[in-house]
């Protein structure tokens, strides 16, 4: 079963969401705060050590300038919001202080982005091991934990995305192994890294950056680096 990694995973947000919200019920108003604080200090310091995997930044560069271009022409960011607003009608939580579609979209780029994502789907399709993706299900798990506990609901939901994307990569696995090779995982991981650190700044209150429209950018390291 190629996909029992991935499912594990998926399980794993869920579970660890769920917990995280159960905390949250417990919290003051000042605590939810200061806790939210200490997560985007986390989330800032995730992001800075993955820019390091960068072996040209001239791949980043050019990522990140294609990957605006592109998620400014589709608005990804208004598009993402329109479903959070739709979906907080039938799932936020009362008196909740922070949108669903923040909370998507942060826990969704935390447990996508980076290697552990990308190789351990790829050792699931194409041999069916899952031993990457069950070590990274119990880091997920631990993460959506705290994410839930600031974030809210959105965390549970990220758990679909983390199945479409891991998904995705282990269904195509044999056309996906030759493309994504050491340095373009690592090309991928520091541009990914480079929008976390951006969420951090959001999360600080420092920026409002429309970070869905800068998404795109992830996948262009694939492109690229077959020229560069």
């Amino acid at each position: 079963m190629i996909f029992f990694g991935t499912i594990v995973n998926s399980l794993a947000v869920l579970a660890g969401g769920t917990i995280g919200l159960l905390v949250n019920k417990g919290l003051s108003t000042r605590l939810a705060g200061a806790v939210m604080n200490a997560l985007a200090l986390c989330v800032l310091a995730i992001g800075m050590s993955g820019m390091s995997e960068s072996s040209n930044i001239l791949i980043t560069v050019l990522s990140m300038v294609l990957g605006a271009l592109v998620g400014e022409g589709l608005d990804l960011n208004e598009k993402i919001h329109r479903l959070g607003h739709a979906m907080e009608r039938r799932f936020q939580t009362p008196g909740s202080q922070v949108s669903l579609s923040e909370g998507v979209v942060t826990a969704s780029l935390l447990f996508c982005v980076g290697a552990m994502a990308i190789v351990g789907s790829l050792q699931s399709g194409l041999s069916g091991n899952h031993a990457t993706l069950f070590a990274k299900s119990l880091i997920d798990g631990i993460s959506a934990i705290v994410l839930a506990s600031s974030l809210g609901v959105g965390v549970l939901l990220a758990s679909g995305i983390v199945f479409l994307y891991q998904g995705s990569i282990t269904l195509f696995a044999n056309i996906l192994a030759p493309l994504l090779t050491d340095s373009v995982i690592g090309e991928m991981t520091a541009v990914g890294s480079l929008l976390i650190i951006g969420l951090a700044f959001n999360m600080l209150k420092m920026t409002d950056l429309k970070i869905m429209n800068y998404s795109p950018a992830v996948f262009f390291p694939i492109l690229l680096s077959l020229f560069m």
